[in-house]
């Protein structure tokens, strides 16, 4: 049995294209089925739904044998014992540094000030900032990081941005590109040498696809 571990939303999406190019069909909708694991049109090949945090971890741990998880999980889980193959080139979007429209960033930097920063992505900010030079005071958030700076939280947050339109919408405005975000297959070190006859075709119907999608 091949598992296969994703998340809901935009990274299911946008994967489910890839697993028709693997002759993958999952036989239920993850967004409408309760399930947590979906079987597929192959008797070998299921699907678990976990977090998007989680991904990294089923894989390193073997209770999946593929993944699919973006960049900016798989930086902050630090890929111990992870093969990450192939950039899918989906579910697209940058990470940024933004700020208060009325707050001059980039003064703040020349005069040295400690910011605050609010982020989700900790181990990724504080490598963007040392990398500058920069002293900052980290908080970790797990949601609307764009209330941080409003409320006198932060002044700094680092964040996905996609549109940009949150952002716009909070009257928030992004300074700086931490790094360009894709999502990407992961896979389980140990079962790739054991199982490579399988898992091989799909890695490869994978890269075809993204291939002709080009």
């Amino acid at each position: 049995m091949i598992t296969i571990a994703l998340s809901k939303g935009r990274i299911f999406e946008e994967t489910a294209p890839l697993l028709a190019a693997a002759g993958i069909h999952a036989a239920e909708d993850p967004e409408s089925s309760r399930k947590l694991i979906i079987e597929t049109n192959r008797p070998d090949v299921r699907l678990i739904i976990v977090r998007a945090t989680d991904v990294p971890t089923y894989v390193q741990y073997g209770a999946a044998d593929l993944g699919i998880a973006g960049k900016d999980v798989l930086d902050e889980h630090g890929g111990d014992g992870l093969y990450q193959p192939i950039d899918l080139q989906i579910a697209k979007c940058k990470m940024m540094v933004a700020v208060r429209e009325d707050f001059d960033y980039f003064g703040s930097i020349r005069s040295g000030a400690r910011l605050k920063v609010v982020t989700k992505y900790v181990k990724t900010a504080r490598e963007h900032f040392a990398a500058k030079g920069m002293h900052v005071d980290l908080i970790k958030l797990y949601g609307s990081m764009e209330l941080g700076p409003l409320v006198g939280l932060a002044d700094v947050i680092v964040d996905l941005v996609s549109t940009g339109g949150t952002l716009r919408a909070n009257k928030l405005k992004a300074v700086e590109e931490v790094g360009d975000i894709s999502s990407r297959l992961v896979v389980n070190q140990a079962s790739l040498k054991l199982n490579r006859a399988k898992l091989q075709p799909i890695m490869d119907a994978f890269q075809t696809a993204i291939a002709n999608n080009k």
